[in-house]
């Protein structure tokens, strides 16, 4: 019966090992976007944007975000349910910040008159505009899930003991955050 539980420890649940598939695809995705942007640089009309200081602000938020989904985490492994729904709330809320802070800085482009798409726009600019683009949609699928896990914590009918729904969405939201450290290095250094 004990070497039954020793290989039921060993198995990784379907859930997480799904999210490492969907994890390694996303990586594939932008690491041929920036490979791309690094072939397309020797363009002679290429152009490269500044980063608005909001896009680091905006950095400081997502590190702050892991703090907190990670503390969610602990709490529920310690079945402190209130500090569980709080860090999980906050970690959804610094993730909305998060996308705001990321609007504001295209705005602040557009306010200094560079498109980023269509006519009088550059190569360039356009590949950042994808490329943050993507990563704000994929924060945006990691808002919908926190806020889905929140509210099912707070459901009177069910109750969940699992950590696995948690864990998946930590690991989710770590990764989008080191992407976007990845991204915004990646920006800066190619400027």
């Amino acid at each position: 019966m004990a070497e039954v539980m020793n290989v039921q420890r060993k198995k990784i649940h379907p859930h997480k090992f799904t999210l490492w598939v969907a994890i390694g695809s996303i990586i594939m995705m932008f690491a041929g976007l920036t490979s791309a942007f690094i072939v397309k640089r020797s363009q002679p009309n290429w152009a490269m944007l500044e980063i608005p200081r909001v896009f680091w602000v905006s950095t400081l938020v997502i590190l702050a975000s892991s703090v907190t989904i990670q503390l969610a985490v602990k709490y529920f492994r310690e079945r402190n349910m209130d500090r569980y729904r709080s860090m999980l709330t906050t970690t959804a809320v610094l993730g909305f910040i998060f996308l705001v802070l990321q609007v504001i800085g295209f705005m602040q482009y557009r306010s200094m008159d560079i498109r980023l798409v269509g006519a009088g726009s550059n190569a360039s600019f356009s590949f950042v505009l994808a490329i943050a683009g993507l990563h704000g949609l994929h924060v945006i699928g990691g808002v919908i899930a926190l806020a889905i896990i929140a509210i099912r914590s707070n459901s009177t009918r069910r109750r969940n003991y699992s950590p696995v729904p948690v864990e998946v969405a930590a690991t989710y939201w770590h990764f989008v955050d080191i992407l976007w450290i990845y991204l915004i290095l990646f920006f800066n250094w190619m400027k």
